[in-house]
């Protein structure tokens, strides 16, 4: 891979992982509700569930699922549904305790959720086509991709969670109570209603 081809793949990759989408919402969220530890496994989830997802895409199952209808929509629409109701378990937080109680999305869950999440589809075939197949070096070039890509989900991931855990003893306000925690949740579910949103106008957009 030229220097040129790889300081384009770093620039995706830079604007891929730390544009706000379902993933740095959910880091943050996390960490600002439950501290940075619980939510490390679902930061960690998310390189770990992508890199999955590209592999994958190399060998030919983003072509099948984006260029097979059914299936695309299948996988939008259970996406959809999976952070609408994130969204809405955010939104509807009134005290600390629900907070402390509210939706924790594991390491399982976040792999699970890059196979959902239709941006992560769009941007692994982008990355495939792009810098992988149709070379004489494809297996070495996703080794090299791979890393890069993964390296660059857990630092935005690991970021958006630090700034969330960073928040999180202000977002707590004077006497422990959590109005300030309840309206950083809000805005975190209309983040994730942004996503949805774009989610469902790019895949209009195809038809």
């Amino acid at each position: 891979m030229s220097s040129a081809e790889l300081f384009a793949l770093i620039a995706l990759a830079t604007v891929g992982t730390f544009t706000p989408g379902p993933n740095t919402a959910l880091s943050a969220t996390l960490a600002a509700n439950h501290g940075l530890r619980r939510a490390l496994p679902f930061v960690c989830a998310v390189p770990a569930g992508w890199g999955v997802l590209l592999v994958l895409n190399a060998a030919g199952l983003g072509a099948l699922v984006l260029g097979f209808p059914p299936l695309r929509w299948g996988l939008l629409a259970a996406g959809v549904l999976y952070l609408l109701w994130l969204a809405w378990k955010l939104a509807s937080t009134q005290r600390l305790s629900d907070a402390a109680q509210g939706p924790i999305v594991g390491f399982k869950q976040g792999v699970m959720l890059q196979f959902i999440n239709i941006k992560a589809w769009f941007l692994a075939m982008s990355v495939v086509s792009g810098w992988v197949i149709d070379h004489d070096d494809t297996p070495a070039r996703l080794l090299e991709t791979l890393p890069i890509f993964m390296f660059f989900g857990l630092a935005s991931n690991f970021t958006y969670a630090w700034i969330g855990a960073s928040l999180r003893h202000w977002l707590r306000g004077p006497n422990d109570t959590a109005q300030r925690l309840q309206w950083f949740n809000r805005l975190m579910a209309l983040a994730l209603l942004g996503t949805v949103a774009w989610m469902v106008r790019s895949a209009l957009q195809t038809l």
